[in-house]
């Protein structure tokens, strides 16, 4: 996550936040007029912008590190994850009962997990509250409008990339949110006082796509900082939300989906071919690297860092549970001698069950990554390990702290094979199968020889699980592709009914009414899902 070291902007950023967060979105789309604010004293320089920046990738940050989102969101609801039984420090202390709140997340009982007291320290009604993703796109859209009306010190290719920045980071606040709420509001003025109702999330993510692309073409490959590299967006995290947004509405407007699948295969190759990303050597030292952040596998990502005190524990104890130091998915996976200290972290609070594991690493294939990434993989207890974000770690004796890891949001291997799905879709099975391989000849695992068609697709689908395991894809992978729609690829199906009323979905806060009517709630959640 991109920190900002200057004295003076870090004042300014304090200021913006309180002015912007007040004026904003508090009062949900309620924004007071422009001769009311003082925010325009803040777009006088180039630092000004980068103390915008540096504020709003930090309230996105803050948003998604209030409860358990990524695990809650992105990976636990598909139902293989297990709570160890016996866990129970601070970390883990409501993950001890009958009820544990990662298997109650795995039977899609939302409300039951949201609102039973065991399970407050999660915090997990603040998902069901978009106001914060909202005051992200407020202040980007202000963002924008400032820097195309001009600001001093700010001209030719250094707006032209703030502007397609700012814009990215729109379109990914939107991507966001479509894929928890689905339908959401979509405004893109600086100063909105109407009051919208939800719009479908096709023509919500068709006009992010609109308005990100002819910004793809402007953005350099990389940054001259080498420590912008995955923090900052560039061409290639452009291009990856492009793809992850055509591919999401492929799905669902399902009468254009090879349309949708043509613009994924275009924006992969254009990728590949651009040779300004790499994967790395699966290697112990290599994937440290990659899982501790700013490499060129990165392509958008959340850097943290002990150095910047991003690691720094809030208080808690036996009876007070702070989500915000476990907000990450691997902080469930994890025990001695990847946390410390070694007397109340032997064992990790939650595991993946063996049938699954079994299922996406065969034990009589070859693969790195299986080796690399877990110890005791099909344990079925807390013996398991995901080791592929315990490499980094700094903590020893009686210290507490996770590995110093960054928040990885897309990776290169992520889009080589969201490019291979595209073209299996495309019947281009040839081109599909050498995207695939590419992936998997890094954790050298055997080439894909097999037919195409379905079978490739169903290959495919499976390399996903095995590469982004932890990474809070794999709930949303399910969903894209419709396989939650059968027990062959999740331990918690739906039916077709409850898929069209988005079950998928989480429940929208009553807060989101508040000061506009005209919005309606999931209807899920208001009716069956209850």
């Amino acid at each position: 996550m991109y920190k900002k070291k200057s004295c003076k902007a870090a004042g300014q950023l304090l200021l913006l936040g309180i002015i912007l967060v007040l004026s904003g979105c508090q009062k949900y789309l309620t924004v007071d007029p422009i001769d009311r604010l003082t925010g325009n004293n803040f777009y006088l320089s180039k630092a000004d912008v980068e103390a915008n920046f540096a504020f709003i990738y930090s309230k996105f940050f803050e948003k998604i590190r209030e409860s358990w989102v990524l695990g809650a969101t992105g990976e636990a609801r598909s139902g293989e994850i297990r709570a160890t039984v016996g866990s129970g420090d601070a970390r883990t202390r409501p993950l001890r009962s009958a009820n544990d709140m990662v298997e109650v997340l795995g039977t899609n009982n939302l409300m039951f997990a949201i609102s039973f007291s065991r399970f407050e320290d999660y915090q997990l009604r603040k998902i069901t509250d978009w106001r914060g993703y909202y005051e992200v796109i407020q202040s980007t859209n202000i963002l924008i409008s400032k820097l195309e009306e001009g600001i001093p010190g700010v001209e030719g290719a250094d707006q032209v990339r703030y502007i397609a920045e700012a814009k990215f980071m729109r379109a990914f606040t939107y991507f966001w949110m479509v894929r928890i709420y689905g339908d959401v509001v979509y405004y893109t003025e600086p100063y909105y006082r109407d009051k919208l109702p939800r719009e479908n999330m096709i023509s919500v993510l068709n006009k992010c796509i609109a308005d990100l692309a002819p910004h793809k073409e402007l953005m350099p490959w990389t940054h001259s900082d080498p420590a912008q590299r995955g923090a900052r967006p560039a061409k290639g995290a452009i291009i990856a939300l492009l793809m992850h947004m055509n591919a999401w509405n492929a799905s669902f407007d399902r009468a254009n989906s090879q349309a949708y699948h043509t613009q994924v295969a275009a924006l992969g190759k254009e990728l590949v071919e651009s040779n300004a990303h790499r994967l790395y050597p699966m290697t112990e030292e290599s994937w440290a690297l990659v899982s501790k952040g700013r490499t060129e596998e990165s392509l958008f990502e959340f850097y943290r860092s002990v150095n910047y005190g991003d690691a720094t524990l809030f208080s808690e104890s036996w009876d007070r549970f702070d989500i915000r130091n476990h907000y990450t998915v691997w902080s469930h996976f994890l025990r001695w001698p990847y946390l410390f200290p070694r007397h109340d972290k032997s064992i990790s609070p939650c595991y993946y069950v063996s049938e699954y594991m079994r299922s996406i690493y065969p034990e009589d294939e070859s693969d790195l990554r299986r080796d690399l990434w877990f110890e005791d993989i099909d344990a079925d207890d807390g013996r398991f390990a995901m080791k592929k974000f315990g490499l980094n770690v700094f903590a020893s004796g009686n210290e507490q702290g996770y590995p110093d890891n960054t928040i990885s949001i897309f990776r290169y291997a992520d889009a080589i094979l969201l490019h291979a799905e595209s073209l299996a879709e495309l019947g281009r099975d040839s081109e599909a199968i050498a995207s695939l391989n590419l992936v998997r000849e890094r954790s050298q695992a055997s080439a894909f020889a097999g037919a195409g068609g379905t079978e490739l697709k169903d290959f495919i689908y499976e390399e996903r699980c095995r590469e982004l395991i932890g990474e809070a894809h794999r709930y949303f992978d399910l969903i894209r592709t419709r396989r939650i729609l059968s027990s062959q690829w999740t331990m918690r199906p739906m039916n077709l009914d409850e898929y069209n009323r988005g079950a998928w979905t989480w429940p929208l806060d009553q807060s989101a009414r508040a000061n506009n009517p005209n919005i309606v709630l999931n209807e899920y959640w208001i009716t069956t899902g209850r």
